[in-house]
């Protein structure tokens, strides 16, 4: 059941030093952004919602709903002044660019301060800081730019989302078809999240009061480990879905063997290793009380993507 708006109702009558909070979604155009967008949108005046993308025209639709469109490019610094000007609260939502990562964001950062913003949030990874983190140049990007916006002097807020589910139900549908679940992530366990639950996080903190400096881990309401998740797709699908659990290198291996790009298959090696190492089990009630309502669980959202799970 959803609970929107958030503990805290609406912002559209909110005051900023005699004015009305304008709200900035920078990203606005990915998976995530979109989302935070639309929910940010059911409760705030669209004349005060900012929309920041890389390619604008893919938000048309929210701009049609009185929300400003704005194109920025991020290795374009002043293209980034530009588009947050006039904003209060930013959602800096992490671009894709593994590697360059830190320099956008901290040019974002450095736009945002220079144009006034005063509170600025940003979605990052749980134990980003941790020692030789698995997921390497991704962990140690979030953690930079987890620290440049902290000595940016701005308020701010780091919604540390835990793994998505949703880009996992293919991986899933194709366990289901060949009755198998392939991980090297061992006995660990991490407390899968959805794209609309880190949204709904996401627009409480924008629309809502009283989080500043707050560091929150966003996570799914149960830990699981692969062997879980084989079990529910088993019950689910009424399909036997085993656990394969190989290690690294082998499950790189088994991966491009089945087509998948090498970089891509060590990546999801690292996100592997990360699990049975422990550095994404983080399970708070972050969630649960930033948005008033329960977090998705696998199972549930497993049973409402039922059909996408049957083989083909």
């Amino acid at each position: 059941m959803w609970l929107w708006p958030p503990r805290g109702g609406r912002l559209s009558n909110a005051n900023h030093g005699g004015r009305m909070t304008t709200i900035g979604i920078a990203g606005a155009g990915g998976e995530l952004g979109r989302r935070v967008a639309e929910l940010v949108l059911a409760t705030t005046d669209p004349a005060q919602v900012v929309l920041v993308s890389q390619l604008p025209g893919e938000l048309e639709y929210l701009g049609e709903r009185g929300a400003q469109v704005r194109a920025c490019d991020f290795d374009a610094p002043a293209t980034l002044e530009d588009a947050f000007a006039g904003v209060d609260r930013l959602l800096l939502v992490s671009t894709d660019a593994v590697g360059r990562r830190t320099a956008e964001h901290v040019a974002a950062v450095l736009a945002a301060k220079a144009v006034g913003v005063s509170h600025l949030a940003y979605t990052s990874l749980p134990n980003a800081g941790a020692v030789d983190h698995p997921l390497g140049v991704i962990a140690v990007e979030h953690a930079e730019t987890e620290r440049a916006i902290i000595d940016s002097g701005l308020d701010w807020t780091f919604l540390r989302n835990g793994v998505y589910v949703d880009p996992l139900l293919d991986v899933w549908a194709d366990a289901v078809a060949k009755g198998a679940l392939v991980n090297n992530a061992g006995d660990g366990r991490t407390a899968f999240v959805t794209r609309d639950d880190c949204a709904a996080a996401a627009a409480a903190v924008l629309t809502g009061e009283g989080h500043e400096r707050q560091a929150y881990d966003i996570t799914g309401p149960n830990l699981l480990t692969l062997f879980d998740v084989a079990a529910l797709l088993s019950d689910i699908t009424g399909r036997v879905v085993e656990t394969v659990r190989l290690d690294d290198d082998a499950y790189v291996a088994r991966l491009v063997g089945a087509g998948v790009p090498e970089s891509f298959a060590r990546i999801s090696a690292e996100f592997g290793i990360a699990i049975r190492r422990g550095l994404l089990e983080a399970h708070t009630g972050a969630l649960e009380r930033l948005t008033g309502r329960a977090a998705t669980s696998v199972a549930d959202y497993l049973a409402a993507n039922r059909e996408a799970l049957a083989p083909r």
